[in-house]
């Protein structure tokens, strides 16, 4: 059996159902012994192939498909909390309770006329909303959504989420160029400076999560966790959410469509359904992103009593929550300020992190084989030393650290200018 289907419920079962043969009978016959006879498949030995090309392209469709009305769903809640959050109701006009909303903004995307401006690059053009569609989708092929049930389990699943979401600030930037739109295009220009600035601290909190669980895949980070690591990373857990926001354009950081200054930004000249795919991805966005957190710090699918899919729902939908929350609260920063906080607050915070969390894996940890492990006390005594560590640099840092920026000086000809008036 391939190796991906391993430990995988969510494709196993139609793998085997297709595909069984004595090959494979330990994996497809509960039960079986050597010298027993195996059930066989309807395809013939030989043909394992296909029913692998089949069984993928089944699970990937039906899982695409789930996580578009869970999307769908999304769009709903956040404007409905939204209205709430506002002393306003919401959408409630189309369906009971407005839950027809998403369904009717969908139509009313695909009717409108899709215009390209004369100026424009169409081939960039055009492939910019695809490209950041498809990018966000490729997060969950290796999102583990329940015990077993994922489409991979690859041993490099954080560094291919890294990987993809990357892509990001070129399908931005390709959008803010080739509108032939001064504004599109600062939007744009924005967006690769504030996305790869809020990339790099993220990129650094995540090192104490691979320190503790020793694996890059994202299934092993699960099962590492013991004590959840919000617990023994909450600095990493601060600046990963504070990243996270910054990279899916959410309030306070949405400078890159900020239409008090650059009109819609780096979309500014799509419509119809182009303009569609961006709004998908960046609603799309918080969902995948809650999953990604939900795993490298919630214990993932893991919890008491209910099963292992409802458990990572409640957590993707509670950290979205949040998500909403915070837009609904704080207002938008100005640019200068959301540079000078991914390179002046997060930077030397994520830094922090890992000396920190190098250290105690040391002291704390005990050697065994290439690594190191540790007891429940010294897990416990690494959570209670890190709360600490995460509630002091941030006080110390917000005081040290100023987001201002610094006046320029007046020339000396206009200030008489201005006395003189």
């Amino acid at each position: 059996m391939n190796a991906f289907l391993a430990g995988n419920s969510l494709m196993r079962g139609l793998y085997c159902w297709l595909a069984a043969n004595q090959g494979n009978a330990q994996e497809c016959s509960p039960g079986w012994q050597p010298g027993m006879a195996a059930r066989d498949g309807l395809l013939p030995a030989g043909w394992e192939w296909l029913a692998f090309a089949v069984t993928a392209s089944v699970a990937a469709f039906l899982v695409l498909n789930l996580f578009l009305l869970l999307a769908m769903f999304y769009t709903y809640l956040e404007r409905r909390l939204i209205g709430r959050f506002q002393v306003r109701i919401g959408p409630n006009r189309t369906g009971p309770w407005g839950l027809l909303q998403p369904v009717a903004d969908a139509i009313k995307l695909l009717t409108k006329e899709s215009i390209i401006p004369d100026g424009a690059d169409r081939w960039l053009f055009n492939l910019a909303p695809i490209a950041m569609v498809v990018t966000m989708f490729m997060v969950l092929a290796v999102l583990p959504f329940g015990e077993g049930t994922f489409i991979a389990d690859i041993n490099v699943g954080l560094l291919f989420l890294i990987a993809v979401t990357s892509v990001n600030a070129l399908a931005v930037f390709m959008a803010g160029v080739a509108s032939g739109n001064r504004y599109a295009m600062f939007g744009g220009v924005r967006a690769v400076a504030q996305l790869i600035s809020y990339e790099v601290p993220m990129v650094l909190s995540v090192v104490g999560v691979l320190l503790l669980a020793g694996s890059l895949s994202l299934v092993d980070i699960v099962n590492a966790q013991r004590v959840p690591f919000l617990l023994l990373q909450p600095l990493g857990f601060f600046i990963f959410v504070v990243g996270a926001s910054a990279e899916m354009n959410r309030p306070p950081f949405d400078t890159l469509e900020a239409e008090s200054e650059i009109v819609a930004g780096y979309h500014t000249e799509y419509s119809g359904m182009k303009f569609g795919y961006f709004w998908l991805a960046e609603y799309s966005a918080v969902l995948t992103t809650s999953g990604v957190i939900a795993t490298l710090f919630l214990n993932g699918w893991q919890g008491p009593l209910l099963p292992s899919h409802v458990w990572f729902l409640l957590k993707v939908f509670g950290l979205a929550f949040v998500f909403i929350w915070v837009r609904s609260t704080l207002p938008r920063v100005r640019i200068d300020q959301t540079m000078a906080f991914a390179w002046k607050f997060l930077l030397p915070l994520g830094l922090l992190n890992i000396f920190v969390t190098a250290a105690e894996i040391l002291v704390l940890g005990q050697p065994q084989g290439e690594g190191r492990v540790f007891s429940t006390g010294g897990l416990w005594l690494m959570a209670g030393i890190n709360v600490t560590v995460t509630i002091g640099s941030v006080a110390v840092f917000s005081r040290l650290v100023s987001l201002r920026t610094p006046a320029l000086p007046v020339p000396a000809a206009h200030l008489s200018r201005v006395e003189a008036r």
